[in-house]
């Protein structure tokens, strides 16, 4: 059978002529996709879908011509959409990713603030002396004995102010174990 006969035979359904034609150019598509892909099992996909394709589409086959450009051409198209579908596909995820991030960047922001607000009101109602001294201590960077030197009290009682005050703190963010964490490294 050649190929003429057979894209005839094809056309009406045969089906011997559509095996005669996977065996003689499904080798060869798949090299030639291979050349594009770079990958033999997407493109051994490829052509398969082209031989469906073919199926389908038999009826308006040329008879007087040679299937080859066909063939070529359809497994040529289909590689390009696969390409398109994979890009398209890599920017919605891209996307998808760059908006989660940005509203995961936006929640943290949020909830950043909210802690800021929160250890300020906690640290405003700390008693006067507490207060202080752990605004020396957390703000200003100051150490213990320095503390307790500028204020002339004992460096007890500068431990014993920041331990009310980091109670105090504990209880109002009991459920936030990153902010005291913090706090207290």
């Amino acid at each position: 059978m050649d190929e003429i006969n057979a894209v005839k035979a094809l056309k009406k359904g045969d089906r011997l002529a559509y095996k005669y034609l996977f065996h003689a150019y499904y080798n060869r598509l798949v090299a030639y996709i291979t050349t594009y892909s770079h990958n033999r099992t997407q493109s051994e996909d490829i052509v398969q879908q082209t031989f469906i394709n073919l199926w389908i589409n038999r009826e308006k086959l040329d008879d007087t011509q040679s299937p080859k450009g066909y063939l070529y051409a359809i497994a040529h198209n289909i590689f390009i959409d696969t390409i398109n579908a994979s890009k398209k596909k890599d920017t919605i995820m891209t996307e998808i990713w760059e908006r989660a991030l940005r509203d995961r960047i936006e929640e943290d922001s949020e909830a950043q603030e909210k802690r800021i607000q929160k250890i300020k009101y906690v640290i405003e109602n700390l008693p006067p002396e507490c207060r202080k001294i752990i605004h020396m201590n957390k703000i200003q960077g100051i150490k213990y004995k320095e503390i307790a030197l500028e204020l002339k009290i004992s460096i007890k009682t500068v431990e014993s102010q920041m331990r009310i005050a980091f109670t105090k703190i504990r209880e109002a963010f009991k459920d936030d174990s990153l902010l005291l964490f913090l706090l207290l490294n």
